[in-house]
Order: structure tokens, then C-alpha cells, then sequence
């Protein structure tokens, strides 16, 4: 028999990390004929979800709705004309549950687990065939757990743009040691580039070198690191690809840092917000593509899971994992800023 109740946490109000409110026993809705119930194993944070519950986040959410984007667990019933999923199958989140292929629209775009549709943190959840993806085979239930946004926004940074997707020999800039910088570097390292990391941190340094970094520059040190980051480059020819996380602190530095004709991905806003910044103007100066994206489709997610298989990719999780029940905790553990790679939290 599938249960008939869940656990879960909700997000009411935006008075901060206050505003998660847990609750003992909510009724699971009836299947419908295309729908899956999944026992929900691990989820993961990202910056995104920390800022829902602060008012903060600029796309689609409602009050009350169940957080986290992230997920992965087993397939415990399906509806009547379910035909992509089994009893049993260990299945992944999809971010955008209607970001199925090719752009995202103005219907797709509010689509998102966590933020305007009931998200992984709880214990069962139902969702459409079309938003859950397989697991990656090599994986576990929490490493599984962190593909949903930050690795998809990586592999959609890297890849995205067809004409311009990633080659061997091409040189990717990532910032920091958050989710999306590290799984850039392990994609970009398994597709034959050179990496150049930046971070503020001997500590963390010393490990983006272990996961495959080229090159680490310690940014507090070296203020002006978008030139030294171009002079790293093969002829000081400048980054063919920059993940751009910091937002409208870093941007003038990663202009800097670009080659002619290359990609900066602006995925996040980080380093918060400053009216001295870069303008239209400065990407005509430097000849390049300055593209923002909202993580990634469906099939860019399966095409991601494959080579994470191909390549026995496995993410960074933090030491730390998180029960169900202290998921407050997490929260303020990761807006402090003490996590490495991914923050998880074990469900079942």
C-alpha cells in the first residue's frame, strides 16, 4: 500500500529562516493517470532556496509552498498511463518541471520545484513523469541529490549555446567552491580544458587543485584577478568560458578575463548588488557573449546524467549532512557559509 500522509517543511511568509514551518502529517493527493509518487531519500540546497524564505528571489514563488529544488529517491507508485518510470526506479528532480527541451517560455519559467511548485524536502511528493529524470547509476541518493540545479546550470553554462558549447583545449574561469563553480570544473576537466579557479582560501584552494584545477588565484590577494587570470591563458589570449556566480561584484573582472568571441555565464548574484558596475557598452568593447540562464531542460539533464556515467563523475557533498528534522540548521550552516561543494539533507 503507498502511504497516504508525508512530512514536509513549507515556506510560510518572508521573515527568514523563521519562516520554515514543519508539519507531522499532510495527506498525499491522489495519483493521476501521468503522475508519480517518490520517496523522496536526499535533497540539497542551493543559494536560491536560502533566499526564498528572505523575500529575495526574483522569479516565481508562492507562501506555503514545499522548498528545495533538489531531489532524489525511489519510485513508489505511478498513475494508470505512466510510461517512462517503474516501481522501484531511482529517479532525480527536474528543476523547471516544464522545461522539457530546447528555450525556456513565460509558462516554463514559473514552473519551478520549490519556488512556485511544491518542491523535495519532505518525505513523498508527486510529481509528472516528464519532471523526474534516472539517476545517474554511479551515484548515491545524495549525490544524486545535487544534480538538479547547480550541476545542470553548469553543464547548460558549458554547454548551452551549441555554437560555442565547450571543446577540448578551451580554458574555463570558475569563481568560488560553491556547487555550480565545482561541478564546471569536474565537467570541464573530464572534456579536456584547462581550469583556472578563484577562491579566498589557502584551505580551498588546495582542494579545487585536488579536484583538477590548473590554476587557483586567491582573489583577496589579487584584486585585479581578471587579467591574471588572461595571462594564464594559452598566448594571454583570455578565458574561452567564465562561470559567473558573483554577479554585478565580479562582472567587471570577468570582462576582463574573456577572450574575444568567448561566453560569460551569469548564473547567480553572490556577491549581492553595486551600482558601480559594467554596462551594455562593455560587452561590445570586449566582443563577447554575456548570457543569463535559469538552469537547464530535461533533455540537457539526461545528456548531463550520461556523461557523469561515462566519466564516473562524482559531486562534492559537504562532511556535513543534515537530518530531515534539522533542516533550519542547514540553512543557516550554508548562508554562513561553512559548507564545501553541496549541502545535503538525508530524508529516508
Amino acid at each position: 500500500m503507498a502511504p497516504q500522509t508525508t512530512q514536509q517543511w513549507t515556506i510560510e511568509g518572508q521573515s527568514g529562516f523563521d519562516s520554515l514551518v514543519f508539519h507531522e502529517s499532510v495527506p498525499i493527493p491522489k495519483l493521476g493517470d501521468r503522475d508519480v509518487l517518490v520517496k523522496i531519500h536526499a535533497a540539497s540546497l542551493n543559494y536560491r532556496d536560502l533566499i526564498i524564505p528572505k523575500g529575495q528571489y526574483p522569479f516565481a514563488q508562492r507562501d506555503g509552498v514545499v522548498p528545495g529544488s533538489d531531489g532524489a529517491g525511489t519510485v513508489e507508485a505511478v498513475g494508470s498511463h505512466v510510461n517512462r518510470f517503474k516501481v522501484g526506479d531511482k529517479v532525480a528532480t527536474l528543476f523547471n518541471q516544464g522545461h522539457i527541451a530546447g528555450s525556456l517560455d513565460q509558462q516554463t519559467v514559473r514552473t519551478g520545484l520549490g519556488g512556485a511548485v511544491d518542491g523535495t524536502i519532505r518525505q513523498y511528493g508527486v510529481f509528472d513523469e516528464q519532471g523526474l529524470v534516472h539517476m545517474p547509476s554511479n551515484l548515491n541518493f545524495l549525490e544524486a541529490s545535487t544534480l538538479s540545479c547547480a550541476a545542470l546550470t553548469a553543464w547548460n553554462a558549458l554547454y548551452g549555446l551549441e555554437s560555442k558549447a565547450l571543446k577540448p583545449g578551451d580554458v574555463v574561469l570558475t569563481q568560488g567552491t560553491g556547487g555550480v563553480s565545482i561541478f564546471a570544473l569536474q565537467f570541464a576537466k573530464a572534456a579536456g580544458a584547462t581550469v583556472i579557479a578563484t577562491t579566498s582560501s589557502a584551505d580551498k584552494a588546495n582542494t579545487l587543485k585536488k579536484l583538477g584545477a590548473d590554476h587557483v588565484i586567491n582573489y583577496k590577494e589579487e584584486p585585479n584577478w581578471g587579467e591574471k587570470a588572461k595571462s594564464l591563458t594559452p598566448g594571454q589570449c583570455g578565458v574561452t568560458h567564465i562561470i559567473e556566480v558573483g554577479g554585478p561584484t565580479t562582472i567587471a573582472q570577468s570582462l576582463k578575463a574573456i577572450q574575444i568571441d568567448g561566453v560569460i555565464s551569469i548564473i547567480g548574484f553572490i556577491g549581492g548588488t553595486t551600482k558601480d558596475q559594467p554596462t551594455f557598452l562593455d560587452c561590445l568593447v570586449n566582443i563577447c557573449t554575456v548570457r543569463g540562464l535559469l538552469v537547464g531542460s530535461r533533455l540537457q539533464f539526461e545528456q548531463m546524467n550520461r556523461a557523469i556515467e561515462v566519466n564516473d563523475i562524482h559531486p562534492v557533498v559537504d562532511g556535513k549532512v543534515f537530518d530531515f528534522s534539522q533542516t533550519k540548521e542547514a540553512y543557516q550552516y550554508m548562508w554562513d557559509q561553512k559548507h564545501f561543494g553541496k549541502l545535503c539533507i538525508k530524508i529516508a
